[in-house]
Order: structure tokens, then sequence, then C-alpha cells
């Protein structure tokens, strides 16, 4: 019987073909990487095959508890998304080669470090992964970058809510020339707190996730009540409620379709670099836009962007420790690679960097940045 085969195309960059692939396992798929499926016209760069069962070459041996394990000639990644179980082949010495092929054992609800793979691929072929978000605004095309929960998605927001046209959000991927950068029509996580901002947002959540907010909203709402309680003091069960409602208040977003979310204003996923902002938070109440240097922001992104593709990095080391004779030279030389691509594609170019408190109101996001696009 001839396997199945789906294939997607990441704007001509890099291109993923499943094999053996079921209905749901290309839905978990497309929900990772955004709907992007399209024939390709050329070999691809990362194969994925799901298998029933893992062919074992030689005893497993283990490397930490439920996290790693190798054979003779296989080393696989035993944890995926939210910890659970898995048991992946990914041959690290292959990233960012001609080719990779990545095995899966069926049941998974992720492939691990499919995004960060998919990175490195498109970084070993001279174009720019970029953890950030970006639109078109006044026929600008603006990038906001930064750290991690640094207001990257609330910028993209604020914008959007004006009018912006939406090249993408979480990642980014900018041409070798710095000339166009593209998005993937990814889910946009969505805070409870951006939709009081937002309220128009509201009518596209599901009637199952409003439960599930309100009801989240409610439960917050009564620990901090009890927290603060005089009787409670300095009691366990105080101790408690307070280290259980932060991990509550995590709990507190929803994911939607950008398509639900901005319509027509979707766009073709695809704008010209002309402008970036470097977005982060601040301990004061204000909102501040000030010049920098875009050399600065490429400086700075080196290590936004390596922390991103820690975990990765985590599982290279174990690889190595199991096959210390097949190094991947693109993820030894990443950090060097990742700047010199940062300070080509960057230099130049318009820049800003933005304060703002955090949670920031998002209209008055819009009201402190539009001046500078």
């Amino acid at each position: 019987m001839n396997e199945s085969v789906t294939e997607y195309d990441l704007h001509g960059m890099v291109g993923i073909r499943l094999l053996g692939a079921t209905a749901d396992e290309v839905k978990m798929i497309t929900r990772q990487i955004g709907p992007i499926q399209a024939t390709l016209d050329r070999d691809p760069d990362i194969i994925i095959r799901f298998v029933d069962t893992f062919p074992i070459n030689g005893r497993i041996r283990y490397l930490g508890v439920d996290e790693a394990g190798f054979t003779d000639d296989a080393f696989l990644v035993m944890r995926s998304k939210h910890k659970s179980k898995a048991k992946v082949q990914i041959p690290f010495d292959q990233i960012g080669s001609e080719q990779i092929e990545i095995v899966v054992e069926r049941g998974l609800t992720a492939v691990p470090h499919l995004i960060a793979i998919i990175n490195l691929t498109a970084l070993g072929k001279g174009a720019l992964p970029m953890h950030a978000s970006a639109f078109t605004y006044n026929g600008a095309g603006v990038m906001a970058t930064g750290w991690a929960k640094g207001g990257k998605t609330e910028t993209l927001l604020s914008f959007m809510a004006q009018g912006a046209e939406h090249v993408g959000d979480e990642w980014i991927y900018i041409s070798a020339d710095g000339q166009k950068m593209y998005g993937i029509p990814e889910p946009i996580r969505i805070w409870d707190w951006h939709l009081q901002d937002l309220p128009q947002y509201w009518e596209q959540v599901s009637p199952s996730d409003k439960a599930r907010l309100r009801g989240l909203d409610f439960v917050v709402s009564s620990m901090e009540k009890a927290t603060n309680h005089p009787s409670l003091g300095k009691t366990k069960p105080a101790k408690l409620l307070q280290r259980a409602t932060p991990i509550v208040k995590r709990q507190q977003y929803v994911h939607l379709e950008p398509h639900k979310l901005f319509g027509s204003s979707m766009g073709p996923m695809v704008g010209s670099l002309d402008k970036i902002f470097l977005v982060a938070s601040h301990e004061t109440a204000d909102i501040t836009v000030t010049p920098i240097n875009a050399a600065e922001v490429a400086e700075r992104m080196v290590f936004s962007l390596q922390d991103e593709r820690e975990e990765l990095m985590s599982y290279y080391r174990k690889f190595r420790f199991a096959f210390p004779d097949r190094q991947n030279d693109l993820l030894e030389q990443a950090e060097t690679i990742q700047r010199r691509a940062l300070q080509r594609i960057l230099n130049g170019k318009e820049s800003y960097l933005v304060y703002h408190p955090y949670p920031v109101a998002i209209p008055a996001l819009y009201d402190a940045m539009h001046q500078f696009v």
C-alpha cells in the first residue's frame, strides 16, 4: 500500500513532506506550523515519517528520565508537548543539511522541536527567522521583535485594530537580501486582558472558551480574595494559594486563527521590511519610543534567538553525548551565523526601542507608536 503524502511550503524557503500521516496527524502538524500546505516543486528539506512502532536496533540507553535515549545508530527524543511521553528519531547531525528525515511513532500531540528545526533549516539557507510579529501600515512594513513576552503580539494587535495588514505573529522569516519578510498563519494567543481592550474579538471566541475564561476569571478572583483575607495571614493555605494563583492565571488565554481575528486584513503574509521596533516592558506606567541603532537591535536579538533554541540545543548536547563523532556544524556555529545574518540584514533599517508597562493598554500602545510608522 502506498504511503500518504502531504507537503508544506514555507514561502519557498523550507519544504516539508509528511509520509504515512493520518488525517489527525496532518491536523497536528498544521496546528504546529500553520496551514501552509502546498505541492512542492522540489525535494523537501524535512521529511517526517509516521510509523506504528519504532524499529529498534539494539537496546535503548537512556539519558535522563523520559527525556532521551539512543540505540546503536539512532537518537530518540522521548518527551513531547506538556512533557508527554514520545518516541521520535531526530538525527541532529542532519539538521540544516540537504535533507533530514524525522521518524515519529504515532500517538503524539506535537512533533518536538519542529519549529526550531524549520528555523535552523531556513537559517542554513540564508534566510533569517525572527521571533517577531509583523504587519504593513501606511505602506510601511513593520516588524516588532524582542525577548519573549516583550509585547510583540500586543504591538500587532494595536495596529491591526487601526487598519494594518497582517503579515505574521510569533515567527517571521526575512529574505536573505533583507527586503522581504514572510509570516505563517498560525493561531495567535489572545489573553483575557487583550479581549478587555479589544472587545470586538470576543465574538470570535467559541462558547466553550468563553465559559472557560469566565470560569478562570472567577477562580482567580476568588483565590486572590482568599489570599488577602486577614484570617489566613501567613498560614499554609495562604501560601498554597499564592503559589497556585499564577499557575491558574497562565491559563487565561485562547488561541484564535488570524483569519477569524482580521478577516480581509489578513493579506498575503508578505511585506517589505522598512521599520523595526524592539519592544520590552518596564516597571513604570509610561510608554516610551526612542530611536535605536539597528546594529544594537541585531546584537540584542542574537541572545534572544539563542534563548529560543535553547531546548533544542539541550537535546543536541545529549545527541553529542550519545554520538560524540556526529557533529553538526550549523548548530555548533549557529550563534556566529545568526549574528552575521542579523548584522547584514538589519543594517541601516530604521529602528526604535519601545518600553511599556505590562500589561499594557493596547490602544495606548498604538497612540505612542503610530507617529513613527
